[in-house]
């Protein structure tokens, strides 16, 4: 899969990505019950506050993503990848002191900041695949990112039954042995002719996003990519409230539900992605996992009982095909040198997503779970989600059509194929 020199850095990197987002996802089942504690208010009042921290995360992170993604541009993958490891470390550990809402805003800033190790992991793994094999090797970031998931909230939820602020310190020494770890083994993957000088203009959100304009078939992508994002903030921003809201789930009960979904996203992006791309190519499977995003949300907007949000997560998994897809058709018709940039851009428009997103979903669910409300239903996020989830595929769609050419030409030279005429 990977070019020769780089098979043991792209082993590294999706080591990375699994223990960054373990030690991520440890302390999401304790939050409800952390607020709780600082602020001595209900869940139904403290998801209105979390909505706003996860913006916070997500303003810095859309201010610092082109940044980020030009530096690893100019100097490399490596240091940007370590700098933004050892940040989350130190983020982890205010929030495990922290006893105020303002120190706990601070964390969050600091998280946004350190959130560079994803869009510089997929940067790196472009680095070292040829495009006809970036699909799987998305997936496999993808299961990587399940991984975490997988364990991390389970653990986070046994450890939340013993202290609530021991998930945090937990997952400060992760955080610490993946820095370590990634100082001794990580080798760098951009060659220095393939790099570029740091340019301002295109560092900074605005300047990356004109960048792009010029380019009106990525930008489709990247339109498609911010509604999609916006959409998806209804999982990060609100399922551990929505689990404690509406099924009254523990934080041990939320831990299980997330590995859940770890476990379903991890089996569809190892065993279902690659596979299904080849035999069906990255444009109908993109289709695919946008349809199953969608009806995923609406019908977990109707899951009333807790065993109807398994039922639902097992289908929801499918929509892990969508990502991977439209990675491969986005860096297929994008210079080498500027895959830094585009996954610093596409970094950006998605946190952008998650300034509004995380807010949007904890607010109505906020509303429609107070006795005042004019009509109580739980599912509302969920509902929300799954109409903006439909938006973002006319995008995708014209997308799609303007790229068609060039994207056949790489399914061809995947598959050994005669291009289509």
């Amino acid at each position: 899969m990977a070019r020769t020199h780089g098979k043991n850095a792209f082993l590294f990197v999706i080591v990375t990505v699994a223990l960054d987002l373990l030690a991520f996802g440890i302390f999401i089942p304790v939050v409800p019950d952390f607020l709780t504690e600082i602020t001595g208010k209900s869940e139904s009042e403290t998801v209105a506050i979390s909505g706003f921290l996860t913006a916070t995360f997500g303003v810095v992170n859309f201010l610092m993503m082109p940044t980020l993604g030009n530096l690893s541009d100019r100097f490399g993958r490596r240091p940007v990848l370590l700098t933004s490891i050892a940040v989350l470390c130190i983020d982890f550990l205010i929030m495990g002191f922290a006893h105020s809402l303002f120190i706990l805003f601070i964390g969050r800033a600091l998280a946004g900041l350190a959130s560079a190790t994803y869009s510089t992991a997929s940067a790196y793994i472009a680095d070292v695949t040829e495009p006809e094999n970036r699909s799987r090797a998305f997936g496999m970031i993808g299961a990587a990112f399940g991984f975490g998931f997988v364990f991390g909230p389970v653990i986070g939820g046994l450890l939340g039954d013993i202290h609530t602020r021991l998930p945090f310190f937990v997952s400060a020494g992760i955080a610490a042995c993946n820095f370590l770890y990634g100082l001794f083994v990580l080798p760098e993957s951009l060659d220095k002719e393939h790099r570029r000088p740091f340019d301002i203009k295109r560092s900074n959100p605005l300047g990356a996003f004109t960048h792009f304009a010029k380019l009106p078939k990525i930008a489709w992508f990247l339109v498609a990519v911010s509604i999609f994002g916006l959409a998806h903030a209804v999982y990060p921003g609100s399922w551990n409230f929505y689990g404690a809201i509406r099924y009254g789930w523990d934080s041990q009960h939320i831990g299980l539900s997330l590995g859940f979904v770890g476990i379903s996203s991890a089996i569809v992006q190892a065993l279902l992605v690659g596979p299904i791309t080849k035999k069906i190519g990255p444009e109908k499977a993109a289709y695919v996992g946008f349809s199953f995003s969608v009806f995923g949300m609406f019908a977990m907007a109707f899951a009333f009982e807790g065993w109807m949000a398994y039922t639902v997560i097992v289908m929801s998994a499918l929509s892990g095909i969508a990502n991977p897809s439209l990675q491969t058709m986005m860096t297929s018709v994008t210079p080498r040198n500027a895959q830094g940039e585009l996954q610093g851009a596409m970094a950006s428009l998605q946190s952008l997503s998650m300034i509004i997103g995380p807010v949007m979903m904890t607010q109505i669910l906020h509303y429609f779970t107070q006795p005042e409300a004019p009509i109580y239903f739980a599912g509302a996020n969920f509902l929300l989600a799954g109409t903006l989830a439909a938006i973002a595929m006319v995008p995708l769609i014209i997308g799609i059509r303007s790229n068609h050419d060039e994207i056949q030409h790489v399914v061809a030279k995947a598959t050994d194929t005669p291009e289509p005429t």
